[in-house]
């Protein structure tokens, strides 16, 4: 296996916006990274760039210590499982996985009766790793339980068998490299969850350098060792998964990251020494001054950040937070409660302007007064109670309204 590094590649398509704007990020090697981000981000077309099927229009990437410009696609040594699986129909299984490889090793009856004449050494090489395609298929095979449907062309299977078949045709070539676009979106929910499963027991098995594109967060945080959430073309933060969750960088990151989208406040925040109070049209929260936000001016305007999980049903802060439930969530074993902080029944949850300018994070929300709280499934909770909330001050987010970095403390 080998690393694989960007380093200030950008793509700009005729006529068109980068759509991959100086890019730079190594992967290192047998490390499995998510590339993560909303539909037209950039994250395709930067797992295409590696891959040499479009070329970069500046900017270096190198696959090991081998810089791949001007390689063609065929001699990067990578393989890849596209979203659409990519199958030959009308070649069994068993001539999927195989048909690569043939080709590498030779190629057609002509192809290589040709090269016994010309190249005889170099044809005999051929020849003896042409007589382990057998064993190599077989073995594939059988390690994505597949091996009882070689002789099955890919209209007799499932969408899940389908899947492992390209799954195997890209583990049967022993790369340097695999590149996953999107490889589960065709799959119904459970199938998905089984598959993310099977790919993360492969990496450990194999230890292979994988780059895997995705725009369901759930799958980048379940699968990836670190991820690299993007927009606008633009890498907004690399880390592991669970930096991402509890410190994302930016305004953008947090509500991209998790399940259930964070709860955001726009308001203002006062210093007064020992303390710091956040007010908006809902909230009027006091705080030890060591849960706020880095040092910065006495009054200035902030994003206020929280996940449903750091909130509960109670009693808590010197002025206690009060709402009226307006939906409950009943998951089985959670519940997520959504409270309006106000008296208006079309308040919703925040819901941020689509950011269209590569180099400014503002993106603040827009201003709601609605909260989601997960809670026990056996919290006694009714649709039109009136609740109090309890914030979690240590589990709190500051982020600044014009910027939308995170200010908060390390």
């Amino acid at each position: 296996m080998s690393s694989v590094s960007l380093e200030n590649v950008s793509k700009r398509f005729q006529g068109a916006d980068l759509a991959v704007d100086d890019v730079s990020l190594i992967v290192n090697d047998r490390e499995f990274l998510v590339l993560v981000g909303p539909s037209g981000c950039g994250k395709s077309t930067t797992l295409r760039l590696i891959a040499g099927l479009e070329r970069c229009t500046s900017g270096t990437i190198r696959i090991g210590d081998r810089v791949v410009n001007d390689v063609i696609p065929k001699d990067r040594n990578i393989a890849m499982v596209f979203q659409n699986y990519a199958l030959y129909p009308h070649m069994s299984v068993y001539n999927n996985l195989s048909f690569g490889l043939r080709l590498r090793f030779g190629g057609g009856i002509v192809n290589r009766g040709i090269r016994r004449l010309l190249k005889p050494g170099q044809a005999a090489e051929l020849s003896k790793l042409r007589s382990g395609i057998d064993q190599q298929v077989r073995q594939t095979a059988e390690r994505l339980g597949i091996d009882h449907l070689l002789n099955r062309k890919p209209h007799q299977l499932s969408g899940g068998e389908r899947q492992r078949v390209a799954l195997g045709r890209a583990i049967v070539r022993d790369p340097a490299a695999f590149l996953f676009d999107e490889p589960l979106s065709n799959l119904d929910a459970k199938l998905r969850q089984k598959m993310r499963v099977e790919l993360k027991r492969l990496h450990q098995e194999m230890q292979a350098t994988m780059i895997y594109v995705t725009h369901d967060q759930v799958e980048a945080m379940t699968l990836g060792d670190r991820v690299a959430v993007m927009n606008g073309g633009k890498i907004l933060q690399i880390d592991t998964p669970l930096a991402i969750y509890d410190r994302p960088a930016n305004l953008f990151v947090a509500q991209f990251i998790g399940s259930v989208p964070i709860n955001l406040q726009s308001g203002v925040l006062k210093n007064n020494g020992a303390t710091v109070r956040f007010q908006n049209d809902w909230l009027n929260m006091e705080l030890e001054s060591k849960f706020g936000p880095k040092a910065g001016a006495d009054t200035r305007s902030v994003v206020l950040g929280f996940r449903a999980e750091d909130v509960r049903l109670g009693e808590g802060f010197r002025a206690p937070i009060r709402g009226t439930v307006t939906a409950i969530d009943r998951l089985g074993d959670m519940t997520h409660v959504h409270v309006s902080l106000t008296d208006e029944p079309r308040a919703r949850m925040f819901d941020a302007p689509e950011n269209k300018d590569n180099d400014n994070l503002n993106i603040a929300p827009r201003a709601t007064g609605m909260l989601v709280a997960r809670t026990s499934s056996n919290d006694p909770v009714e649709t039109g109670q009136t609740v109090a909330l309890t914030i979690d001050p240590e589990r709190i987010l500051w982020f600044d309204a014009d910027s939308g970095k995170n200010i908060s403390k390390d």
